[in-house]
């Protein structure tokens, strides 16, 4: 089967390299469309996959056609490819705040099925979340499926994919900027900047892999502290300075702009 990939930028790519690691393809039934030469080199010698500048040649021996471009060049997209366009062709877009009504405005006899996986595709390691018109549509499931090539992915309604994409994609973002202030805190305690960023990478995966049954997180938390302990005097320090205010006010702010993305 081969997929057809429109658009290989930091998502496109992390996309399209976890595709193509990954037992359910083979890198060059993988079909790449960008206008920038750059790019599609730079991800035909990463990935092996086949490029092509020209969009019209990517669809049209793929059945399943992911869109990843910027939400202002997808009406330039659309209006080139929609008069050929096969009807039993499914659109996938990955696009933030786009969604599959306004797509099918372009195509009204194609299934168009929304997906948001996160840049840690690259890594197989994504959170994705898939929703159609039908979550139980054959073509959904299996594109929940592909999505599972590169990480975890589940099928959520519509009305929840801006929330999806502010926890699981934005995410990404907040995690590592955690990531990095725990790499300044080592760093002021002694160790190199290298040591401190691999030691907090680290913890991370462990504390993740903590909750992975289903634990809740303040379990863990509690598993660790012991009274009067540097453990319990830091969380206490953190809270006193709003850390978990902040976390949630970042989710919300990053909610209400995505609310509001045209």
């Amino acid at each position: 089967m081969k997929v057809t990939v429109i658009g290989s930028g930091n998502l496109g790519s992390s996309i399209i390299k976890g595709l193509a690691s990954s037992d359910m393809f083979d890198p060059k039934d993988i079909i790449v469309a960008d206008k920038s030469k750059e790019n599609l080199n730079n991800i035909q010698q990463e990935a092996g996959v086949t490029v092509t500048e020209n969009n019209l040649e990517a669809i049209a021996q793929s059945r399943m056609i992911i869109l990843s471009v910027q939400p202002r060049i997808l009406p330039v997209v659309m209006n080139e490819i929609k008069d050929h366009l096969k009807e039993d062709q499914v659109v996938i877009s990955t696009i933030t705040g786009v969604s599959i009504s306004e797509i099918n405005e372009y195509i009204p006899s194609n299934k168009v099925i929304r997906a948001m996986p996160n840049t840690a595709a690259v890594k197989q390691a994504s959170m994705s979340f898939i929703c159609a018109n039908e979550l139980e549509d054959e073509d959904t499931i299996f594109v929940e499926k592909m999505f599972t090539t590169i990480g975890k992915a589940i099928r959520i309604e519509e009305r929840l994919m801006q929330a999806a994409t502010v926890l699981g994609a934005s995410g990404t973002a907040f995690f590592l900027r955690f990531l990095r202030a725990m790499t300044q805190g080592g760093v002021q305690m002694g160790f190199h900047p290298h040591e401190a960023q691999s030691i907090a990478a680290q913890v991370a995966i462990g504390a993740a892999a903590l909750i992975e049954d289903g634990t809740h997180a303040e379990v863990e938390v509690d598993n660790v502290t012991t009274p009067q302990g540097c453990t319990i005097e830091g969380l206490n320090a953190m809270e006193h300075n709003g850390l978990t205010s902040s976390v949630i006010k970042g989710i919300m702010a990053a909610y209400r702009r995505i609310s509001n993305i045209q």
